[in-house]
This record gives C-alpha cells, structure tokens and sequence, in this order.
C-alpha cells in the first residue's frame, strides 16, 4: 500500500502555483504599452487586503521553515507604510531583516493630515459648532496630533525612510497616497454637512503634509542610491509642487533622470492654473531629466479642467522610448494633442486622453483622423469623457452637484477615476498592522470592459491582417462621417471614435 502524500513531499513551484491563488505572483506585472498599465498599474488606488488572504499567507508562513522562506516574497513584495508612530516602528521592524527587506518592490506611503494646531483647536471649534452631537470624539485628534508633533521634531521619519529605502535593494516602484480613516471622514462630513469653514479653519493641512512626505521619500532615495524607476503620485497638491520646487531643485533632475515611468494627478482646484504656470519651470526640469520615460500621466480633478497650453507643462520635449501617454481634465486646442502625439509616433502604443475639452475652434475629428493616419504603433486610445469646453461648462452651470469625473451619470463600465481621498476602512481604533501590508487591486481593466487588457494582442487588430478591409469595415470611411458636430460628444460617439482609430486598414492607414 502506498503511502499518502504530504505537503512538504510537494516542489517549490507546486507550493508557488498554490500561493498564486491567494495573492497574484509578486513579480508579475502588466506590460507598460497595455491599456491596463494605466488604469491598474498607477492610478486605482489600492484596496483594503481581503483578511483571509493575509491570514492564509502568514499561516502558510508558519508551517515550517520551507514554507516561511518560500512566503516571503508573497507577504514583503508589497509594503504600505503609515505615517505614525506604529507605521513606522513596523517599517523599521521589516528593513532591520535583509532577508525580508529585498523582495520589497513596490513601497506606498500612505500620509494623513497634519493636525498642525493640535486636537485642542478641534475640541473647541466642535464645541462651539455642535460637533459633539454628531459624536466626534476630540481625544483621538489630539492624540494624532501629538504623535505627528513627536514624529516631526525627532525627525523619526526621514531616519526610517533612510533606512527603508536603503534596504529595499530590488525597490521598483514608489507611491505617495493621502490617507483618512474614520475619525477624518466624520470630521470633514460634518464641516461639509454643517457648511462650515473647513480645512483652513482648523488646520488640517494635506499641503504641508504632501510635501513633507514627498521632500522626505525623495532625500532618502537619493541617499540610498536607490534603483528605483517609477513614482506614483495619484493625490498631489499643486501648492506642494511648489514648496518642493524651492525646497529640493538638486534632488528633482537626479532622481528623474532615473524614471521610466511617472504618474501625477493634483486633487486641488483652487488657483489651479496659476499653481501649474508657477511649476512649469519645474516640470521642464524633471521631463528633461527624466529621458528614459516610458509612461507619462499628468492629470487633474475632472470637475475643473487644466486651462493651460499643453507644452507650459510638457515643454515640447521629447521621449525617445515612450510608448504610453496620459492626461486628464485639461481644455486644449486639437493642434496641440496632435503635435504631441506627432513627436512620438514611432513609439506610442497607448494614448489616454480622458475628460480632456477642445477649446472653440478645434473638433475631434481633426485629432482622430491624425492618429489613425499617421499614428501607426498605436494599439489603444481611451477618450472616456471627452467633450467640448463650451458644452462642459454649461453642463456644470445646470448641475447642483456631479461627481468629479462623471458629467454625464455613469458610463456603460466602472469609471476608474480618482477617487477624493483614500480611506482605510474600519474605526480609528483598528490596529495599523490591519492596513499596513500592501493591498493590490484587481489586474481586471474596467475600463473600457473586461476584454480592455487584450486589446494590443487581440486578432481581431490591424496587426493580424496583412489584406485591405475598408470594403467590408462598417465603420466610418473618413473622419468626416464620424458625426462629430463640433459642439457635444455622445458616450456612444466615444466608444465608435476609439474603435475607429485603431481599426485603421493595413494597407491604406499611410494615406
């Protein structure tokens, strides 16, 4: 009679297969040129660990010896790190142990508030405001308060990140995410409630706190000779950009020359365009530094489109490997998105232009027929909300209130834009080490529908057929029958616009 099998009879690779189930390989990502690269990769905030899944590979950790080396990899891959006293203490704890520290490829710093006054300012505006009925408990904003006052002061958090990034030798990709946990949210939903003053009033300062954070993380890299090659910023703030122009210039074209990948979106609208002028001289520094860059994503809130010339931001500069563009919310004229897409179209395979507005005078059209004609590498385009200016702002003038990225109600798939803030769930009593590991979204793209990932590789593109098919396509002939009316876009119109211009017909897409 034969023995029964056991699992520690089973190979590394079997076990591998098996942790595959609960948490995705750590070293698998989604190709640079895919649509899902920028819906997935930077963008989609992370999502909250589903707790069997940390549970499971811990457990998984502790059957053995074997089994806890073959884990770490699944467990350290990811690291999010609070800016508290906790946080950092667990961050500390995991760069101490090399042999932890090295499988660390992607590190996302999660930055709350800063409570710049204290929680006794908090106490007395409740106070005076009724805040207490609405069971805020002013106990908790002090204690935030004083934890990031004795963070500050002993500079405990640039000692860690040092350490941090110098022990993550295999780092890849860093991240900077605003973080509100439940005691924020009722705050801010009872300012916003009440119609009260409200950030300023109480000094709960995300601008200090976005530059502080980000002027940190960049000293620690350089000084850690960090290879890291990609920098996500999906909730900057334009003030902050500033700050960190004047702050660290020396710092900015050393780290960017090493980018090939760099996704930024401001969440603030106030003075934005005078904000963004203020910083052109610093984004012409980092995108001439940066000339290894391979995916670029420069956005804004939908709900207040950028008005500023494309090349104040992008300086007519050009990237010799870039092979994916994105922007988001920002009035153009057509000529600027097609000298642009000109620059790099023997590389660009993906091209985002979402809830971008062409000022009067300009028609889509016009920028659609470039890229089908002339844009011979490209496998995607994404025009999700794209309209005219005049149309848009007339929309929000008859609306009371629409969701930032969502004028016309939701669109036929999820709507993968930013969210306001990122929140961890659960209480404020919750403990840390809950939210501290990493949490992955989903490499499903929604964007444009659950087939979206494929679409580079699908045989149904121009790249699989070798014979003319404007005879037996019923799309459009010409960008003329598009329907584009120079006035509005419908979403059906959208969808019919980015399947014409990559269904372009392989013999005659020169012409």
């Amino acid at each position: 009679m034969s023995k029964s099998a056991s699992l520690q009879s089973l190979s590394n690779e079997l076990l591998k297969d098996i942790l595959d189930f609960i948490e995705a390989d750590p070293e698998r990502t989604v190709s640079i040129d895919r649509r899902a690269y920028l819906s997935v990769e930077s963008f989609r905030l992370p999502s909250p660990p589903v707790p069997s899944q940390a549970h499971d590979i811990g457990s998984f950790r502790l059957v053995c010896r074997r089994f806890a080396e073959i884990g770490i990899p699944y467990q350290f891959a990811k690291i999010a790190t609070r800016l508290s006293r906790h946080g950092l203490e667990r961050l500390d704890a995991i760069c101490s142990q090399s042999h932890l520290a090295k499988h660390t490829r992607k590190f996302s710093y999660l930055v709350p508030y800063f409570y710049v006054e204290g929680g006794e300012q908090i106490e007395r505006f409740l106070e005076s405001n009724g805040g207490y009925r609405s069971h805020i408990d002013p106990s908790v904003f002090q204690a935030k308060a004083q934890d990031q006052r004795r963070i500050l002061e002993a500079k405990e958090d640039a000692r860690v990140l040092r350490k941090a990034m110098s022990a993550f030798e295999n780092l890849q990709h860093v991240q900077i995410l605003r973080l509100q946990d439940e005691s924020d949210r009722m705050l801010l939903d009872f300012l916003q409630e009440s119609e009260l003053p409200q950030l300023e009033s109480l000094d709960l300062k995300w601008t200090y706190a976005c530059m502080h954070a980000t002027s940190t993380i960049a000293k620690a890299l350089l000084q850690a000779k960090s290879g890291f090659s990609r920098f996500s910023g999906p909730m900057m703030n334009s003030r902050s950009a500033l700050a960190i122009k004047d702050r660290i210039p020396r710092t900015v074209p050393q780290l960017a020359s090493q980018l090939t990948c760099l996704e930024l979106h401001f969440d603030d609208t106030d003075s934005l365009n005078e904000r963004m002028r203020a910083a052109s001289e610093l984004f012409k520094t980092v995108f001439s530094a940066a000339r290894n860059l391979q995916a670029v994503h420069v956005g804004f809130p939908s709900r207040s489109p950028l008005d500023l010339g494309l090349e104040e931001v992008f300086h007519s500069i050009h990237w010799e490997k870039l092979r994916a563009f994105g922007i988001q919310a920002w009035r153009l004229d057509a000529d600027e998105i097609i000298q642009l897409a000109r620059r790099h179209q023997r590389t660009l395979r993906g091209l985002r232009l979402r809830d971008v507005q062409l000022r009067e005078g300009s028609m889509w059209k016009d920028v659609l027929a470039m890229l089908r004609t002339e844009m011979e590498q490209l496998d995607w385009v994404s025009l999700r909300r794209v309209d005219y200016s005049k149309h848009f702002d007339e929309l929000w003038a008859n609306s009371m209130e629409v969701r930032d990225g969502s004028i016309e109600g939701s669109e036929s798939d999820d709507e993968d834009v930013f969210p306001a803030h990122f929140s961890a769930p659960g209480s404020a009593n919750e403990s840390e080490d809950d939210y501290d590991s990493e949490y992955e979204p989903s490499v499903a793209d929604t964007d444009h529908g659950p087939d979206a990932n494929d679409i580079a590789l699908s045989p149904n593109t121009t790249a699989s057929l070798p014979f003319c098919t404007c005879s037996r396509s019923s799309n459009p002939a010409s960008a003329d029958d598009l329907g584009d009316n120079g006035m509005f876009v419908y979403h059906h119109q959208r969808k019919l616009w980015e399947k014409w211009v990559i269904g372009r017909c392989p013999e005659h897409s020169c012409n």
